[in-house]
């Protein structure tokens, strides 16, 4: 399975992104799609779609996309929110949900940072894949695509554009 993860799209998916998802089977969603449930539509009629809501989302998104979901995939065990935090400082309610499911790997969004990590306490990988869209404070917009074979994520790649009008200092 080859999988693309994006989060914090706040309505906005521009050609390069999709450029960089269009051979992935499926898109992941971390929440805050922004843009409605018509934005949302149009994303899982480019690609199958799984995602959670945001803080951001309205009750249209919410009423299609729940605030986490646990889900297994290629033998991998999937935990998605939108708010999760980080390894050892997750949000009450994402270490709930991991003490809870105890997945493979635990996806989040919200921060707009980009974060890949193992955590060996909870035994998981953790994947923040930072923000697609415009809205927030970051200089770069980010998404990833991986695949999932015989139950291990691998060969993970970052995909990164510069928010025009922006630098690095």
């Amino acid at each position: 399975m080859f999988v693309g993860l994006v989060s914090d799209t706040h309505g906005v998916f521009s050609e390069a992104f999709r450029e960089f998802l269009s051979p992935v089977d499926v898109i992941w969603h971390a929440g805050d799609f922004g843009g409605g449930y018509d934005f949302a539509r149009s994303l899982a009629l480019f690609k199958p779609l799984v995602g959670v809501s945001g803080n951001c989302d309205g009750q249209d998104i919410r009423l299609e996309y729940p605030r986490y979901r646990f889900f297994e995939a290629e033998g991998v065990k999937v935990l998605m929110t939108h708010i999760g935090g980080s390894p050892g400082h997750y949000d009450p309610e994402a270490r709930r949900l991991i003490l809870q499911y105890k997945p493979d790997v635990f996806v989040c969004g919200h921060s707009h940072i980009l974060k890949v990590m193992n955590d060996g306490r909870h035994k998981l990988l953790y994947i923040n894949p930072g923000a697609a869209g415009l809205q927030g404070w970051q200089l770069v917009r980010t998404a990833l695509r991986f695949k999932i074979e015989e139950g291990e994520v691998r060969d993970m790649e970052v995909f990164e554009l510069q928010r025009a009008g922006m630098s690095n200092f």
